[in-house]
């Protein structure tokens, strides 16, 4: 079984539509693992057949009856999630555990909680897994995990020899979750100035865990003067150039019809298709 992360180092680059359109061009099952903010589900309106709770940390439990509002848990607590009354306060809690250690009575446990929910759907290019993280939760990266879990699970189930993952903006966490052990990831960045910067730490990170990478430039020509710098720190790098696409306006029409670039027949699908062979090629 292969993967293929298709990463950004920062937001707005244009990663879910290419990942959209290269859904439409191969036979695989689909990550969503940009769990915080899940775009591709938006393009691909996706048909939940289950979905399942995700608990990925911990929150202190009081026990009233064992409490003998000795105040020890308050002291301690550094995040405020300790009441006058000694009550826990969920939404503060961090579930750090040191309200358990220091409580003479045994008052307090941590328990999992809820976090999130993942998703196993069916789209016109084939199933897919997403995830939603609650507002305000954390362990992104857990979440992320499981998706690649469940989405692993499936491709071995309909027996799909390529997983397709729509990672997380960045190189945080939940980016790291989704390429580590990965056999390729596809870099998308943009020719303006934040575009380069973050293109580089985020090759920092795959060179980290010695991961093969390739570049694909979106939107490359409303800059031809960042987009050429952008090809020779990639040559000295040693980073192949799989795709450069130029803007086109058609892809937020497509968008907002629900439908990839391809599918809506825009002037960019065959450099997206082009871009899709070379990525072939290096698989």
């Amino acid at each position: 079984m292969k993967e293929i992360a298709i990463i950004s180092g920062k937001g707005g680059t244009g990663k879910t539509t290419v990942t959209a359109a290269f859904a439409g061009l191969c036979d695989a099952v689909l990550a969503d693992c940009d769990v915080d903010a899940s775009n591709l589900p938006l393009v691909l309106t996706p048909q939940i057949v289950r979905e399942e709770e995700f608990r990925g940390s911990f929150e202190a439990v009081r026990n009233p009856d064992l409490c003998i509002a000795c105040g020890e848990c308050k002291k301690v607590c550094r995040f405020g999630a300790v009441d006058d009354d000694y009550n826990i306060i969920p939404v503060k809690c961090e579930g750090c555990g040191t309200c358990t250690l220091v409580c003479p009575e045994k008052a307090l446990t941590l328990t999992e909680k809820i976090t999130g929910k993942v998703f196993v759907s069916d789209t016109r290019f084939g199933p897919m897994v997403h995830a939603a993280l609650l507002i305000g939760e954390e362990a992104s990266g857990k979440l992320v995990t499981k998706v690649r879990d469940v989405a692993a699970e499936l491709a071995d189930t309909k027996n799909k020899e390529l997983i397709l993952i729509d990672g997380s903006p960045g190189i945080g966490c939940p980016v790291i979750a989704s390429i580590v052990g990965t056999r390729l990831v596809v870099i998308v960045t943009e020719p303006t100035l934040s575009g380069i910067y973050d293109l580089e730490r985020i090759y920092k990170v795959v060179d980290h865990f010695s991961i093969p990478c390739c570049v694909c430039i979106n939107k490359y020509d409303i800059n031809t003067k960042n987009a050429q710098n952008i090809e020779s720190w990639c040559t000295k790098t040693g980073i192949p150039v799989v795709g450069k696409i130029p803007y086109d306006t058609r892809v937020t029409e497509a968008m907002v019809s629900r439908k990839t670039i391809i599918e809506y027949n825009g002037s960019i699908s065959k450099e997206i298709e082009n871009t899709w062979e070379k990525i072939q090629k290096m698989m």
